[in-house]
């Protein structure tokens, strides 16, 4: 990254800045604007997470906000109510009060004096969840935003639930919000307030997987901010990125196909990271083009921004299987609109275990083959990776060898030329299961001449959930069902002389929760098919060449290690008990912010087991320890979160300590029972 000091703008900083609800509370805010602000006013940009401005997020913060209020904007960075200095608790995501409070904040920064009344709000992840779900709700000030890694369906395409079945980043993720909504403010900017105002966090925890789990359906739970309920409301103009190995791939096409106002997409090969920070790479000028988007809608230059395409996005080239990858080969390319008409779904029979070309088959002939099935072991899943790459190597797929042999596998001859697909496979399934309850998890890879084979791309389904997702029928038993299997959207190129391959296994663990119990699944062949997003080259391809810049941003704040981090992913197998464990470990280590001589630590354990094939002896656990110390204050939060089942019910045992030094001040356990439902 190219770090740039000159900038048109002179600027300075409010490190805090204290902004007043409605009810009484105050939310913490950090702002950089330019100096000549205080004469001539401005547009504001408002950034809106939980993830601690002071510290967590503070390197980030100040490669992006000094960079953009250079170029002539209040940048304002709040932690939500409950977090960082802000006052209050944060007992669950995207709740209506964090939402009021948004409007709000717009409101207050549309009347200050630095500001020309005119807002924008970015983010990445909660960032852009929180600008999606506050533009729909038309704040007057609001004149446009700019999101990334983010979903506009808060049920059926998030971390929670794919496909009608259990996700177990919905364990990982409220492991990482019981930590983050538990630790204390900074006694630094708040004095002596800060321990009432951590052991109010401290009483009003939860461990917020409870919740979640109470919402196995699509109910009013997950509708509310799920902008998919209504696209319409959307009235303001929309820049949206991802990343091809970020778990949010799909909202983007999703937002390009739905709205109806002014809208530009971008996704390239990254893991859940910013554009100009973005790894796998290449990173991108990101920067310049959120710049180009706000001097256009939010100051009225006449830029071309809406010139060009739709869509940007990187194709991606064939690559090894590999858990992590610096660079990913390929191409940009560029879509007028979306749906593209450079793409065009083809239908592929599946018939005698190959994947074959729509004109194998005669017309008038119908496809043959047998009924076939599977039940797979519950090792297929182990080499999965995560439901997102959150660049914590290595948390992307492995070869897929491994899998495949407990899975059904069907695949193409030897491609005789190279072929590309752009946007979400799907599989059409004729079948029958075993059980009530039972998933079928499709995986799609890259099979190199030697046998090497990338997954790029895969969808579950609860089959259960075959004709809405989030509304179960039970199966029964040996009846034939009609099902689709929608994978993730996905930019892929396949050489010549390599195969694709379509896998289906039962059961997908640990990055799914498994069915009560094994279920045989019988596919019928002849009535099974695949289809292909395939993509042709266009009039565009030479418009697509045009480079994005370098990437960008202000120098970062300064930090010194104290402690080396510690990443391992490792697979164990116990051939005596049967036993199967997936350990993860994240510890960043202790890192030392310079400019507040603050030292935070953070370690993030999460584990997975099972027993054989016994599917009720799954288990997931998540760790996390965060520190703060500086001088004489030293302060710890350990959390756990457990999560085992039966047949009929989830279990999860969590506990929450509080330590200032080396005595706990603060311990509260949590066991709690909810039943399956479907799942």
């Amino acid at each position: 990254m190219r770090l740039v000091s000159n900038l048109p703008c002179a600027t300075k900083e409010e490190e805090h800045i204290t902004i007043p609800m409605s009810d009484g509370v105050r939310l913490s805010a950090r702002i950089w604007r330019p100096t000549s602000s205080d004469e001539e006013p401005v547009p504001a940009v408002l950034e809106y997470i939980p993830y601690r401005k002071r510290d967590l997020t503070s390197v980030r913060d100040s490669v992006h906000h000094p960079y953009i209020a250079g170029h002539g904007y209040a940048c304002v960075r709040v932690d939500l109510r409950g977090t960082g200095e802000s006052e209050g608790v944060l007992t669950d995501e995207y709740l209506g009060q964090e939402q009021t409070d948004a409007e709000e904040i717009l409101a207050w920064l549309a009347e200050q004096p630095w500001c020309d009344g005119a807002t924008g709000m970015m983010g990445i992840s909660w960032g852009a969840f929180a600008a999606l779900q506050v533009a729909a709700r038309r704040p007057p000030s609001l004149r446009a935003i700019v999101i990334a890694s983010f979903t506009d369906d808060r049920y059926a395409d998030d971390m929670h639930y794919m496909g009608g079945a259990l996700l177990s980043d919905n364990l990982a993720e409220a492991g990482t919000m019981f930590a983050y909504a538990t630790c204390p403010p900074d006694p630094a900017v708040v004095g002596e307030r800060w321990r009432g105002m951590w052991h109010e966090r401290l009483e009003n925890a939860r461990p917020w997987v409870v919740e979640w789990l109470r919402h196995q359906r699509r109910d009013d739970y997950w509708r509310h901010a799920s902008v998919c309920e209504d696209y319409q409301a959307v009235r303001c103009p929309v820049l949206a990125s991802s990343g091809w190995a970020d778990g949010y791939s799909n909202a983007v096409t999703r937002l390009l196909g739905n709205l109806d106002v002014p809208r530009k997409g971008l996704i390239g090969p990254w893991s859940h990271k910013y554009p100009h920070l973005g790894e796998p790479g290449p990173a991108i000028g990101y920067l310049q083009e959120v710049v180009r988007w706000w001097d256009h809608w939010l100051k009225g230059v006449d830029n071309g921004v809406m010139d060009g395409p739709m869509l940007w996005t990187w194709m991606q080239d064939s690559v090894p299987p590999s858990t992590a990858y610096e660079e990913r080969p390929g191409r940009w390319i560029a879509e007028p609109r979306w749906p593209s008409p450079n793409v065009e779904p083809v239908v592929h029979p599946l018939t005698g275990y190959r994947i074959a070309d729509p004109g194998d088959i005669p017309p008038g002939q119908e496809p043959r083959g047998e009924p076939l099935t599977v039940q797979s072991p519950l090792s297929v899943g182990q080499f999965a990776g995560k439901w997102a790459s959150y660049n914590a190597p290595p948390d992307l797929p492995y070869d897929q060898r491994e899998e495949d042999g407990g899975s059904l596998v069907f695949q193409t001859d030897p491609l005789t030329e190279r072929v590309e697909i752009l946007g979400s496979p799907s599989v059409e399934l004729e079948l029958s299961a075993s059980e009530p309850v039972a998933m079928v998890a499709a995986r799609l890879s890259d099979v190199a001449p030697d046998g090497r084979a990338t997954r790029i791309t895969y969808g579950l389904l609860n089959i259960a959930h075959r004709g809405t997702i989030g509304d179960p029928e039970p199966l029964e038993p040996g009846r034939r069902y009609r099902a689709r299997v929608r994978l993730n959207g996905v930019a892929q190129a396949f050489p010549p002389g390599h195969r694709i391959r379509l896998s289906l296994s039962t059961s997908y663990w640990p990055l799914a929760w498994p069915p009560p119990r094994p279920a045989l699944l019988t596919v019928y062949e002849a009535d099974s098919a695949l289809t292909l997003p395939l993509r042709r080259a266009s009039a565009d391809e030479d418009q697509a060449q045009r480079a994005f810049g370098e990437p960008e941003g202000t120098p970062p704040a300064a930090t010194t290690r104290i402690t080396p981090h510690e990443e391992r992913w490792d697979v164990k197998r116990d051939l005596v008990g049967y036993r199967s464990e997936l350990e993860i470990v994240k510890d960043a280590g202790t890192l030392r912010f310079d400019d507040i001589g603050l030292d935070v630590g953070r370690r993030a354990y999460e584990r997975y087991t099972a027993v054989a094939d016994d599917f009720t002896s799954v288990g997931g656990e998540s760790t996390w320890t965060m520190r703060f110390h500086r001088d004489d204050w030293d302060v710890r939060v350990v959390t756990s979160t457990v999560l085992r089942s039966s047949e009929t019910d989830f279990f999860v045992d969590a506990t929450l300590d509080g330590y200032e030094g080396d005595r706990r001040v603060f311990s509260r356990t949590w066991n709690e029972t909810l039943p399956r439902d479907g799942l």
